[in-house]
């Protein structure tokens, strides 16, 4: 075990080096020895014995995975789901194999809505009736830039000497520097910093800026929502922000497992009560699809997903939300509102 092995070389390290500076001349001589020591230990040497190479697959057949008809990912030969812990103590190189899947499941994703669903990926969605957001993907992280500072030696005009004597003691103590941090943080193999993407740095910035440059534009009279999880509390902030332009173009408004509150993000009066007549909240519940749910918000109706599965509450509704996307242009070609605090007790499971 590599990280237990360099604290155990650690801590008594840094408990003599405490030690022995109390102390004369001797224990001096003692500290340079020490410092000398530490500067010739090589980190990467060090949490890299025993570790195979960081050297993976680029494809789920070289992982001997594959996703089943469920659309579940399993291993080719055992069926077992992913195991995250492939080597036992071995956090670093597991977690590197983990990425390297993941890259290439989120490839593989892309390819299934492109060939699966007839999706198009470009960069401007104008003109299309489906708009699929991606609120999750607020920035992109790329390798912090190397800054390198001249030594202010190099002009001054201390003896060559000297200014060799300094250079080898900054080189020194950045080395110790470096060692450190990659000790404290062995998984950072790069100095790395987040680039946030331009009036997208969060998912409701993400909300408004597809809002504001595509949906409030766009020709379409019967504009519908279907947002799950975090992508509800999303919806809400942008009503807040643009509710007479909502109001005007969204017709209903589907949730799943909306984690939105009311409250909490200061939603009007005019709001909770247009969310009332126009939205409808399919939550988890072990309860048949539709069977009414009680709620402490006076926001919208919730009813059952038919599902506990907080992650399978949007495919368990689908039937349900197109139905209700139905009624709810019918009614408004009409001039009616659809009653949806009634409509649980029409709809029976055993219709879908």
């Amino acid at each position: 075990m590599s990280i237990s092995l360099s604290s155990l070389i650690l801590c008594p390290i840094w408990i003599s080096m405490a030690q022995i500076q109390q102390g004369g001349p001797d224990e001096k001589e003692k500290t340079t020895a020490l410092k000398d020591l530490l500067s010739r230990i090589d980190l990467d040497e060090l949490m890299k014995k025993d570790e195979p190479p960081l050297d993976f697959p680029d494809t789920l057949e070289g992982f001997e995975y594959a996703f089943n008809e469920k659309g579940q990912l399993r291993h080719i030969k055992t069926g077992e789901p992913f195991v995250f812990n492939y080597r036992e103590d071995l956090h670093r190189w597991n977690q590197k194999r983990y990425e390297a899947l993941g890259e290439i499941i989120t490839k593989y994703v892309y390819e299934l809505l492109e060939k699966d669903c007839n999706l198009k990926k470009i960069s401007i969605p104008e003109g299309y009736g489906v708009i699929v957001l991606n609120p999750n993907e607020n920035y992109i992280e790329v390798e912090k830039p190397k800054i390198h500072v001249q030594s202010s030696s190099d002009s001054s005009d201390e003896p060559a000497e000297k200014r060799e004597r300094k250079d080898k003691v900054s080189k020194e103590t950045k080395k110790r520097r470096d060692f450190y941090e990659k000790y404290r943080n062995p998984q950072r193999e790069k100095e790395m910093m987040q680039l946030y993407i331009r009036d997208n740095g969060s998912p409701e910035e993400h909300a408004i800026y597809v809002w504001d440059h595509f949906i409030a534009q766009s020709a379409a009279e019967n504009v519908f929502f279907v947002a799950h999880s975090y992508g509800g509390l999303a919806f809400v902030e942008l009503m807040i922000q643009r509710e007479a332009d909502v109001k005007s173009k969204v017709t209903a408004v589907a949730l799943t497992d909306s984690v939105h509150n009311v409250w909490h993000q200061e939603a009007g009066k005019t709001i909770r009560e247009w969310m009332r007549e126009n939205c409808c909240n399919w939550v988890s519940s072990s309860e048949p699809l539709d069977t009414s749910v009680e709620s402490m918000l006076p926001d919208c109706p919730r009813v059952s997903a038919g599902t506990d599965r907080h992650e399978l509450t949007s495919w368990k509704s689908f039937p349900s939300i197109f139905k209700f996307f139905a009624e709810a242009s019918e009614a408004k070609s009409s001039s009616l509102k659809p009653a949806l605090a009634r409509r649980s007790h029409r709809i029976k499971h055993e219709e879908l």
